[in-house]
Parts: C-alpha cells; sequence; structure tokens
C-alpha cells in the first residue's frame, strides 16, 4: 500500500519580513509567582480584562529615551516606550532568575527601508539600505528597528501590541546574551530563537496583569494579535539550512511556556529539551513530499476516518456522510464546513467547503506577515475534532460548553494528530501540517468548537489545550478539561 502523507502548502512570503541578519543575532520577531486560573490560563491576576484594551495607554507620557537616527514619529515612540517597559521589567526581575545585574542596551537606532542607499545607517556593520527587520546586535549591545516598513506593517496586520512582542523577543536575544544562555558560540540558532521567543512571553504576561506603564494587553483579540505576529515570521521551508526560528507550533509553544511558567522555564530551553518535546512529530520534508498536497475529497477524508478509528477506537464508531453536513439533528447546532450529530452519531461533510479551507484553487500567493497558513491539514484538523466529539460521546462526557467540550475537543484533535504523525499511520503527517492547525486554531478555531460550534475567544487557550493534546496525549486532555 503506498502510504500518504498530509503535505505542506506552499508558501513564499512576498517580502523577506523579519528574516534577520544571523551574523548579528539580529531576529524578529509576568511575574513567575503569578498563578493561573483552571478555567483561563490566560486570564491572570490583574489583568485589566479579558476583552479590555489593547495596546498604548492613553494619556501617558511617552519615555524620554531616543533613539539614533530616529524620525520622533509615531512608530519610533511606540518602540521607545516598548523598550522603557521591557527595560523597566527586567531591571527589577533580571536577578531572581539569572546571574549578576541586568545591563541595558547600549543604544538604539531607527531606520527607514525606503529611505535611498545614501541616507542609510550602519546597524551591526551593515548597512541598512532596504533592510526591512529589527534585530539585536551582540557586536554592541544594541537594538535597531525599521521603523518605515516593518513595524507599520505589524502595526496595520496585527495591533501594537505586536511591536511589542516583536522588540520584547529582541531584548529576550540581549537577555539570553548577558545571562549566559548561550554556552558559547555554536548554540544552536533554534535555540536561541525560542529562549528569545519564552522570554518575550514572560514579559507579556506583565504586560496582561496590568503592570505596565505604557500598555495593556487583553487576553482574548490583543494576545491573538501577538499570537498572529509570531505565527507570521515562522520557518516556512524547514529543510532550509537558514530556517532558525521555528515553526509556528514551536514558536508558539515557546512563548506560552514564558508566558505561564516563568523565565525559569526559558533557561530549560536547549537542544535536548527541543529534542523531547518535538518527539515523534515530523519536522523536515522526505523526499518528494515538500509541495505535496492531499486533495481533500471523499478518498482522503474515508482514509483519515479509518485511520482515526484505529489512532482512537470508540465502542460504536460514527458513520461518516460525505454528501454535506448533518441537517436537522435535535438539539443541536449545525456546524459548517463539518458536523457532528450526537442522535444519529454521524460526522457530516461539505466536500467543496473542505477543500476550500485547504486552499484547493486559491493562487498560492501569500500576503507579507501572513498568519494564514493553507493546506490539506488547515481542513483537516476541523474534520479530526468532530471525531473527537464522537470519542467524548462513547467516552459518556458532555459536549457542550465551549470551555469544556470545546477546549476538549482541540486537546484531542492534538492528541489525534500526534498519533497520526506515527508511523505506520496512512494518511500520515509531514511538516508543517501542525502549523496548518495552529493557523486555523487561531483563526477561527473551529477545532477548537463543541457541538454547537461555540469556540472560547482566546485563541491562545484554544491553542494551549491543543498543543496540551500533542505533547500530553489523550489522558492529558480527559483530566485537565472536565
Amino acid at each position: 500500500m503506498i502510504r500518504h502523507r498530509w503535505g505542506i502548502a506552499v508558501a513564499a512570503a512576498l517580502v523577506s519580513v523579519g528574516m534577520l541578519v544571523s551574523g548579528c543575532t539580529a531576529t524578529t520577531v509576568a511575574s513567575d509567582q503569578a498563578v493561573p486560573t483552571m478555567d483561563n490560563p490566560w486570564e491572570v491576576a490583574g489583568a485589566t480584562s479579558n476583552s479590555g484594551p489593547s495596546g498604548s495607554r492613553p494619556g501617558v507620557p511617552d519615555t524620554d529615551k531616543k533613539a539614533e537616527n530616529g524620525d520622533n514619529g509615531k512608530i519610533d515612540k511606540l518602540a521607545l516606550n516598548a523598550i522603557a517597559d521591557i527595560e523597566e521589567y527586567w531591571q527589577t526581575e533580571y536577578s531572581k532568575t539569572f546571574r549578576g545585574n541586568f545591563k541595558p542596551a547600549s543604544k538604539y537606532i531607527s531606520w527607514s527601508a525606503k529611505a535611498p542607499e545614501s541616507e542609510s545607517v550602519q546597524f551591526c556593520k551593515s548597512s541598512t539600505y532596504k533592510l526591512v527587520n529589527a534585530a539585536y546586535c551582540p557586536l554592541d549591545h544594541s537594538i535597531g528597528w525599521d521603523r518605515a516598513v516593518l513595524l507599520p506593517l505589524l502595526v496595520d496586520k496585527y495591533k501594537e501590541m505586536s511591536v511589542v512582542m516583536v522588540l520584547a523577543h529582541e531584548y529576550g536575544h540581549a537577555i539570553q546574551s548577558q545571562a549566559d544562555l548561550l554556552r558559547g558560540f555554536l548554540t544552536d540558532a533554534l535555540v536561541k530563537e525560542q529562549q528569545a521567543d519564552c522570554l518575550a512571553g514572560v514579559f507579556l504576561r506583565h504586560v496582561a496583569e496590568g503592570n505596565s506603564k505604557h500598555f495593556t494587553l487583553n487576553t482574548t483579540d490583543g494576545l491573538n494579535g501577538v499570537l498572529g505576529a509570531t505565527v507570521a515570521v515562522r520557518d516556512r521551508d524547514p529543510n532550509d539550512p537558514d530556517a532558525v526560528h521555528g515553526s509556528a507550533f514551536e514558536r508558539v509553544t515557546a512563548v506560552q511556556m514564558g508566558y505561564t511558567e516563568g523565565a525559569k522555564s526559558c533557561k530549560g530551553i536547549n537542544k535536548d529539551e527541543i529534542d523531547k518535546r518535538r518527539g515523534g512529530l515530523p519536522v523536515t520534508f522526505e523526499d518528494g513530499e515538500r509541495d505535496e498536497q492531499l486533495a481533500v475529497n471523499q478518498e482522503t477524508l474515508s482514509s483519515l476516518a479509518a485511520q482515526l478509528g484505529k489512532s482512537m477506537p470508540v465502542k460504536n464508531a460514527p458513520k461518516f456522510d460525505y454528501a454535506g453536513v448533518t441537517r436537522n439533528c435535535a438539539s443541536t447546532t449545525t456546524t459548517e464546513p463539518v458536523s457532528y450529530c450526537p442522535g444519529s452519531n454521524t460526522i457530516g461533510t461539505d466536500l467543496p467547503a473542505m477543500a476550500k479551507r485547504a486552499g484547493e484553487g486559491a493562487s498560492g500567493k501569500e500576503e507579507p506577515l501572513s498568519a494564514v497558513v493553507t493546506g490539506d491539514y488547515n481542513a483537516a484538523v476541523v474534520f479530526v475534532s468532530r471525531y473527537a466529539l464522537a470519542v467524548q460521546q462513547d467516552r459518556k462526557l458532555s459536549l457542550t460548553g465551549a470551555e469544556s467540550a470545546g477546549l476538549r475537543t482541540a486537546c484531542l484533535s492534538g492528541a489525534l494528530t500526534t498519533k497520526l504523525s506515527e508511523p505506520g499511520s496512512d494518511p500520515r503527517l509531514s511538516a508543517g501540517d501542525l502549523d496548518e492547525a495552529v493557523s486555523g486554531l487561531l483563526a477561527d478555531g473551529l477545532a477548537a468548537a463543541d457541538v454547537n460550534g461555540k469556540v472560547v475567544p482566546s485563541g491562545y487557550q484554544r491553542l494551549e489545550a491543543f498543543r496540551t493534546g500533542v505533547l500530553d496525549g489523550e489522558q492529558a486532555c480527559l483530566t485537565q478539561f472536565k
């Protein structure tokens, strides 16, 4: 039998935004004692609210910090306010986790990627001409950013807090350098990026707790936007030797580690920890599968359904209807493009809608800094999630409630996703499929919906549930989400 694998969507950014200068550690982009609530680990004591404002606090004077070559405009002020709050946080918190005393960056440099070459400046011993980037330079302990293209684009697509996230990530590199986290120049590049993402997550927790002078961050659309920016700057081709930022799944995981577990968890990130976390999940393409996508049709989904039955068996196997979603299901709201009817134990699928979700027929052209990762598994994970509802019914669990059944569904979908990566699974996951699932969970959360389509508004919460399933399996889902 030919073994099919889910393939990654062909995605090439129109602008190489955030793929930082490796020679300068140039990368784009909470107190440790805070305890998350059981219901929502992203709602923290002191947070403004889960739906309050996110971004710059109104009426707060700008910092008096200045950037070399800056224009004193809105974007530079935003960046400098972010740096002021980041430095204030680490000035207090650094010595609680790391050796020695915190050393602020030596200087900040702003430039315009639109400026003519004659007006470019030097950053990290390189010209800033057409440099669309934000970075930390270890050569002189400085931080720089493009105020004309990169940061405005981030604000436009993901709001102001995405700029704070990017600069908190860059400052993470400054922290790891002085905290002796790198263990010399041979430290794996992915380790550096994961540590910096984690340290950014630590600061984001501080903002969400309401302790930042210049910024607020809510735990729904605010965190969703920050995470969207994180996903946008991901490694699109894991086989590329210059791919150092990590997949969307890995970046999300690192941010969440810092946010929920604090700076001590960032110290524990090394190559062994990342390898253990990856487990048997596919991280590179096998020969011939780089651009391969499985068609989302009845044949493919029937194979997937059969594999799901083997991966997580149930006593009463659900029926599968590929003529469309289930209608007239008593006391249940039909969900699109896949539905589960508990009364008839039937999973109904709208094949054309699923194919569209997978990106079939699309141009393949990707917007700059897009957090959308189309592909077969973006659609397939929604199908998997409806099977997860059948599993819950078989286990005699409630199928309603966004924070209970919905998050348990996302978690079980993660557990099933890991099982689909195991040798012998047909179809079997390939590199990039987790990112497609992450993108869908962040965008609309259909794979985290209860039987009636109810979804928690926090993309972070949905992704945390999915990540729990991927890394810890079915039992963790049943224990954590009751």
